[in-house]
């Protein structure tokens, strides 16, 4: 449920040392700061900059950027990029490791894999203060699960076949949603948890025939059936009251509230959702097809836009490939690019597909992007672990790239 990176390759020669200053700051595409990075990474033209070891997870909110890999979690201040804590988790065994980080406000959430002998893996999912990196609780997940709405006071967790709220103060359950024993497919969209009700869960061939609509805030669940006798296909996203069902036919939109079939678009893939301008983002071939959420009317095409991600207020990330490409702005209505970031060496976008609408490189409710890069080049090196686009444990061979001897995490104004 977490995808790996795209990648945003550039060709600077050196970086900010300090938070954005003078007149420019703000303006769409400028280096906010950057601050260099504990632990050894990978630089490659085709990955970007990445941790030489197992998969490095980037989240912002809250006014906190947190960056983790391994089993260490480093928070820095959103708007200035000072460093604020660098966070071990220990109490866990050999082997296990860092798979997602959340930024919500007031917390940080961390969710590790632990390798178990024979059951396969479980994880926990730790919560941290955001300003201090202080340890607060640790809750059990599911394995493709973990935070899905998280404050001070709360947290959200999708379990081993339950969705539970915990009062993070005291560790007290405050509601318990069953999901039954095989883990489900789930996606977020604003106070609402949609779970599937499948007889083979996710990993099965079992239709989905029905979904619980679970608030948030106060657990309140519902059973959504479709008209019919299942949706068509799995689970793929929820925006604004609406449900996406992918299969081979393409994408199938449906009434979060009636299950009542709204749309479909054939051979389209669910892209990303503007929600500044309440909008959806589909693929089909190398176009991206921006369409209302609830009659899927078309609002705007962007031929041959294969590399375009993240739309937030009508303006995508471009990503260029290449050791000397850049990150840009594009406009997917006037179709032009408005924008262009200072060129950066390797760079490496994250790009969470959770469903929880935070996390990643772009929160949606952020104007700031977050992405790795290398500042500086060493010897080249044979094939690292962990690089783009690989979802295994630690360890899993990928492709040979550089030392990076400077990498640092880099903010940029979008």
């Amino acid at each position: 449920m977490l995808a790996g990176a795209a990648v945003i390759p550039g060709h600077a020669s050196g970086s900010a040392a300090g938070g954005c200053s003078g007149q420019r700051c703000g303006a769409a595409g400028k280096l906010l700061w950057s601050r260099v990075l504990p632990g050894s990474w990978t630089a490659s033209d085709t990955g970007g900059t990445t941790a030489t070891r197992g998969q490095a997870f980037v989240a912002e909110g809250g006014r906190v950027a947190a960056i983790g890999f391994g089993l260490t979690v480093t928070g820095y201040d959103l708007r200035t990029g000072a460093p604020l804590w660098t966070t071990a988790l220990s109490g866990f065994p050999a082997g296990a490791s860092i798979v997602s980080v959340q930024a919500w406000p007031g917390v940080v959430t961390a969710g590790v894999s632990v390798p178990r002998a024979r059951r396969g893996p479980v994880r926990r999912e730790v919560v941290l203060r955001a300003r201090a990196g202080t340890r607060v609780r640790a809750y059990p997940a599911a394995v493709y699960g973990g935070a899905v709405a998280a404050s001070s006071a709360v947290a959200v967790i999708v379990g081993p076949g339950a969705v539970t709220s915990y009062d993070n103060r005291t560790g007290r359950i405050r509601w318990r949603r069953r999901t039954g024993r095989l883990h489900q497919a789930w996606r977020v969209d604003g106070g609402d948890l949609y779970v599937t009700i499948s007889a083979g869960g996710y990993l099965g061939t079992a239709p989905v025939t029905a979904l619980r609509q679970i608030s948030l805030r106060t657990g309140a669940q519902r059973v959504i059936r479709p008209h019919g006798r299942s949706f068509a296909g799995t689970l793929s996203g929820a925006f604004d009251g609406v449900v996406l069902f992918s299969g081979a036919r393409g994408v199938t939109a449906y009434s979060g509230s009636t299950g009542q079939r709204l749309w479909a678009r054939a051979g389209a893939i669910p892209q990303s959702a503007d929600e500044v301008r309440g909008r959806l983002y589909l693929t089909r071939g190398a176009a991206l097809l921006g369409v209302d959420p609830v009659t899927g009317a078309r609002r705007s095409v962007t031929p041959g836009a294969s590399g375009l991600y993240d739309v937030r207020d009508g303006v995508a990330i471009g990503l260029d490939q290449g050791a000397a490409g850049d990150a840009w702005g594009y406009d997917v209505t006037s179709q032009r690019v408005v924008w262009t970031a200072s060129p950066l060496p390797w760079p490496h976008y994250f790009v969470d597909l959770s469903g929880v609408g935070v996390g990643g490189s772009a929160s949606p409710a952020s104007g700031t992007m977050l992405i790795t890069s290398c500042a500086s080049l060493g010897a080249s090196q044979p094939a690292a672990a962990g690089l783009a686009g690989s979802a295994a444990a630690a360890g899993e061979p990928a492709q040979a790239g550089h030392a990076c001897l400077r990498p640092e995490l880099v903010a940029i104004d979008r």
